[in-house]
């Protein structure tokens, strides 16, 4: 197990951990050294085939390591459907966390992978101007973000609570404990409000939800792509195609209307789309 653990160092650290536990899994059921034993018992799981998948991923690794020949076996895994979730929902989950967990999860709400959030330091922030240094992850871009006036404040805060003063230490815990919380926090949303919806959301579903609203406001697929950090455009494509299908919907959105230029531009501040004039009245839209 040394020589495999040594290997994952080439890895990231998520990497790392994901395949550390998945190799642990296996050598608790089969024989590791017996390549056949080891692919038959994955292949006869019952779990999900993106599951199935890393198990084969985390198996190939120990088998480099310990010189062992197997060719991985192919699987199909269907991905499965994007369902963007509406931004009151999602702030009723992060409300049901920490002043800490509020910071991170609003964080993601900016579109960053969990893996991004884990790796941002001090250096990353410039907290005057509001603007975030995004290091890269799954072999994404660099880009810098915006931050939200709310989002901005809850940093500041907990910069200062925490005392934090080393330039290039992580902030934030890594991914898996912001999923744990994720999910307890989804589960409080679902007791608190009996709606079951809340338990269909996941950590990473905030940033399909960035990426579908920005490209609702923008229109703007390139700028899209890159808030997201992708180098290939058909990454970011799919939400061209869900917020097609979303606008089918009018009862996802509120609605306001705009008299004046200055009530014109603070709709649009707030992320309101444009959508028509009515007896000189401008009507806005932006999804609940």
């Amino acid at each position: 197990m040394v020589k495999t653990f040594w290997e994952l160092r080439k890895l990231s650290e998520s990497s790392q951990r994901t395949y550390a536990r998945k190799i642990n899994f296996l050598a608790k059921h089969v024989n590791l050294d017996n390549s056949l034993e080891t692919e038959t018992f994955i292949l006869q799981l019952s779990n999900a085939s993106k599951y199935k998948l890393t198990l084969l991923s985390a198996y190939t690794w120990y088998c480099k390591a310990n010189g062992i020949t197997w060719v991985c076996p192919r699987i199909k895994v269907r991905s499965a459907p994007i369902v963007v979730s509406t931004e009151e929902r999602i702030d009723k989950i992060i409300s049901a966390g920490t002043q800490k967990w509020i910071t991170i999860f609003s964080i993601c709400k900016h579109g960053l992978r969990p893996d991004e959030v884990s790796k941002i330091t001090l250096r990353d922030v410039d907290l005057e101007r509001g603007i975030l240094s995004v290091r890269t992850s799954k072999l994404g871009a660099e880009r810098t973000l915006k931050l939200k006036e709310a989002t901005l404040l809850n940093l500041k805060f907990y910069i200062h609570k925490k005392r934090i003063i080393e330039l290039n230490k992580a902030l934030f815990p890594n991914p898996d404990r912001m999923r744990n919380m994720w999910n307890r926090c989804r589960k409080r949303a679902y007791l608190n409000f009996l709606d079951t919806e809340f338990l269909k959301i996941r950590l990473y579903d905030l940033r399909h939800w960035f990426a579908t609203t920005e490209y609702l406001k923008s229109r703007d697929i390139f700028h899209v792509k890159y808030l997201l950090g992708h180098r290939d455009i058909k990454s970011t494509l799919v939400y061209m195609h869900i917020a097609q299908g979303l606008g089918s919907y009018s009862e996802d959105y509120i609605c306001k209307i705009a008299r004046t230029v200055e009530e014109a531009m603070q709709l649009v501040e707030q992320g309101f789309e444009y959508v028509t004039e009515v007896d000189s009245v401008k009507l806005f839209r932006k999804r609940k």
